[in-house]
C-alpha cells in the first residue's frame, strides 16, 4: 500500500483552494532497535538521507538483528518495509529463502577485509566478535581459557540477536567437533541470555557480569564519547569471528526509487561517516576523514573467522542444539 506523510495546508496556496493536500513520499527502514535510538546512527542517518530525498525517512525498531528476519518472515509480502538494515552474513541465505529482496543494484568499492559480492545484500558496516572487560581484571586468551575460568559473562540468545548467533559460530568454526564440549564448560560461566545486545551490555555495565559479548570496537565508545579507557577487548588465540553486517531492498516496496537512493546513500560519506562513533563499528567504506582518533587503539585479531552465508546456513541447526543442550544442563 502506498505510504505518505501528509504535510499541513498553508493559506493562500493554490492547493487550499482545490481542496488537495500536499504529499511528501515515505520510506520505511526496518531495523535493530539500538540503531534508531538517539545515541544510535538513525537519527543523523535521518537527517542527512531527508535533505535530499524530498522524503520522510522512518526507522522501524524490530528488536535484535535476529529478530529482523523474524519478523520479517511473518509479515511476508505484507510487510510495509521498503528496506531492511541489520541482517548478516550468518542470516542471508535464510533471508533470500524468504523471496522478498530485490537486487540492489550498487556498484561500489568496499572497504570489507573480505572479497563480497552478492546482488542482493549490501553490506554498511563490519566488525569483530570480542569479549569485553575491564582492564586490570584477569583476562582469559582464549574461549577455551575463558571456559576453564571462574569468569562471569552475559551473552545474547541466538535465535534473537545477530551477536548470539555470531558466538555460536565462532564456537562451531574454532572447536568443530568440540564445540559441544566447551559449551558445556562455557555454560557455568554464564550468568545470564538475553534477547539483545543492549541489555547484555547494560548488565555488564552495571557489574552483574565480569565481560559481555561485543565488539572489539566498543571500548572505543567508551574511549571516545565518555574519555573512558578502562573496558578492553579480550585478544583469543583462536581468532575473533566477523560480523558483516547488510542491506537489502524488499521486492515488493511501493517506494522502488526512494530505496534504490536509500541503498545508494547507504555507502555514501553521509552514511559511513557516522557508523564508527555511533554504531561503534567500521564502516564498509572508509570516509574521507577516515577513522576517529581512538580506534587505531582497538585490539585487530590476528586471525579473523568467516563462514560464507551457505556455510553458516549449514551449521546453524547442529550449532543450536549443542548451545541449547549444554545451557539446558
Amino acid at each position: 500500500m502506498l505510504k505518505t506523510t501528509y504535510l499541513p495546508a498553508v493559506a493562500g496556496l493554490a492547493l487550499c483552494a482545490t481542496g488537495a493536500s500536499a504529499e511528501t513520499p515515505v520510506l520505511q527502514v526496518m531495523t535493530y532497535d539500538s540503531f534508531v535510538t538517539e545515541w544510535g546512527p538513525g537519527p543523523a542517518i535521518e537527517t542527512a538521507f531527508e535533505a535530499e530525498c524530498a522524503c520522510d525517512l522512518q526507522f522501524v525498531g524490530a528488536g535484535d538483528g535476529a529478530a529482523l528476519l523474524a519478523r520479517l518472515q511473518l509479515e511476508g509480502p505484507q510487510t510495509d518495509a521498503d528496506v531492511v538494515l541489520g541482517l548478516d552474513t550468518n542470516l542471508i541465505v535464510a533471508a533470500r529463502k524468504t523471496g522478498l529482496f530485490a537486487p540492489h543494484g550498487v556498484d561500489a568499492e568496499l572497504s570489507l577485509p573480505v572479497a563480497w559480492a552478492d546482488a542482493e545484500f549490501l553490506p554498511f558496516d563490519w566488525g569483530y566478535f570480542a569479549f569485553v572487560g575491564n582492564k586490570g581484571a584477569a583476562a582469559p586468551t582464549s574461549l577455551r581459557s575463558l571456559a576453564d575460568s571462574d569468569i562471569k559473562i552475559v551473552i545474547q540468545d541466538p535465535r534473537s540477536s545477530t551477536p548470539g548467533l555470531g558466538l555460536l559460530m565462532w564456537v562451531k568454526t574454532a572447536y568443530d567437533d568440540q564445540a559441544a564440549g566447551l559449551w558445556a564448560d562455557l555454560a557455568d560461566n554464564i550468568v545470564t541470555v538475553t534477547p539483545g545486545w543492549s541489555e547484555a551490555y547494560g548488565m555488564f555495565l552495571e557489574g552483574e557480569a565480569d565481560a559481555v559479548l561485543s565488539y572489539t570496537t566498543s571500548p572505543a565508545y567508551h574511549l571516545i564519547a565518555e574519555e573512558d579507557d578502562s573496558k578492553t577487548a579480550w585478544g583469543f588465540d583462536e581468532g575473533h569471528y566477523m560480523q558483516v553486517e547488510v542491506a537489502g531492498k524488499v521486492a515488493g516496496t511501493d517506494q522502488s526509487e526512494l530505496a534504490d537512493k536509500f541503498m545508494a546513500f547507504m555507502l555514501s560519506d553521509a552514511f559511513q561517516g557516522v557508523i564508527p562513533t555511533t554504531n561503534w563499528m567500521y564502516p564498509s567504506v572508509t570516509p574521507d576523514s577516515g577513522l576517529p582518533a581512538g580506534f587505531e587503539t582497538l585490539h585487530t585479531p590476528a586471525t579473523a573467522l568467516l563462514l560464507s552465508p551457505t556455510d553458516a546456513a549449514n551449521m546453524r541447526d547442529v550449532a543450536l542444539d549443542e548451545w541449547r543442550t549444554a545451557l539446558s544442563k
